[in-house]
């Protein structure tokens, strides 16, 4: 073939397959992935890197343990539907902020979720009329089977995580952890960034600077998509900048004593929004991820028409790519819901 080609150039434009073709064959390789909202926007296949930037309790665990759930979930078990893809997890808990009972919670959620969409189709009438409930041990044996999927990582340091990957991408080419990872989780990824950077004077000599450390980082990630094609979703919390702490900032300057309280709350809100948006992770980091979406929690609060709770609002804006659209958001029980 190599010598037909040689002698005729043009046996090189020979079509082999038609566009559809082409589209059908890629998709079924690497169909795109969707997401709970917000992050179902933008569109995310295996391979992507997602950064979930944003300050303390803007959300950005709480979209991990979502979509985490969605992973872990199948598509259909025992004749209901779930609409989850029903593979592994592999979830880097770097902050020690992890809360198994929030997970659980979701989960079963979902799962009560799942059932009550298929009662009239699945549940038993009983003599008097009422439906009966789906039993509890199907419940817990599906509820088990997912949590076999969540894979859980804790680490204390940037040597343990280094480690921790190096491990995981020898187990995933070899297959010796038994299943295969659809997700990989980060939470969060600048939890070690004050230690590193304090320590990198005397480690100088050692070769383990933060540069050095992110750059492993980078190149353990990207050997394990090589062998394994997964969807990579990061967490990323602001520093505030160099010699600045969360106290500092919470504390105020001098032009946080302004007497109208509601000038105050807005500039406050105003510089927060923007220095959670500075960057601080090296290049490297930075030229690994593919999509970026900044979380804020707003000062605003609202009641549901059929709930006397009150929530919290976040907003969501997609960086890259640059949506130019910022949505809002409530975080609840049954999970993230959208206001219009």
């Amino acid at each position: 073939m190599a010598g037909e080609a040689g002698r005729d150039p043009r046996a090189w434009l020979a079509v082999h397959e038609t566009a559809a073709t082409f589209l059908a064959r890629s998709l079924s390789k690497r169909p795109p992935i969707v997401l709970p909202p917000p992050l179902h926007r933008a569109p995310l296949r295996p391979g992507n890197v997602v950064e979930i930037a944003g300050p303390s309790n803007s959300g950005k665990s709480h979209l991990l343990l979502m979509a985490a759930v969605q992973c872990i979930l199948p598509k259909e078990w025992e004749g209901i539907y779930y609409g989850g893809l029903g593979k592994a997890v592999m979830y880097f808990d770097l902050d020690c902020r992890f809360d198994v009972l929030r997970l659980a919670q979701i989960l079963r959620n979902r799962i009560a979720e799942g059932h009550s969409s298929t009662l009239p189709r699945h549940g038993q009438l009983k003599e008097d009329g009422t439906k009966e409930k789906f039993p509890c041990f199907f419940e817990d044996t599906l509820f088990s089977e997912c949590m076999q999927r969540f894979l859980y990582v804790s680490c204390y340091n940037s040597p343990e995580f280094v480690a921790a990957l190096k491990t995981v991408q020898s187990q995933a080419g070899s297959e010796a952890l038994g299943v295969d990872i659809y997700f990989l989780m980060i939470d969060s990824i600048g939890a070690f960034y004050w230690t590193d950077r304090a320590s990198q004077s005397f480690q100088e000599n050692t070769g383990k600077s933060l540069q050095s450390i992110t750059e492993t980082v980078v190149q353990e990630i990207r050997k394990f998509l090589q062998l394994q094609p997964a969807l990579v979703l990061v967490t990323k919390a602001p520093i505030y900048g160099d010699g600045t702490t969360t106290v500092d900032f919470n504390r105020g300057s001098s032009k946080y004593m302004a007497e109208d309280s509601a000038v105050l709350r807005f500039s406050r809100q105003e510089e927060e929004r923007t220095l959670s948006c500075r960057e601080y992770m090296p290049s490297i980091w930075q030229s690994l991820v593919t999509h970026r979406i900044n979380l804020q929690v707003e000062e605003a609060e609202f009641s549901s028409l059929h709930e006397s709770e009150v929530h919290s609002m976040h907003t969501s804006e997609w960086l890259q790519p640059s949506l130019k659209t910022r949505e809002k958001f409530s975080i609840r029980n049954d999970g993230v819901v959208l206001i219009q």
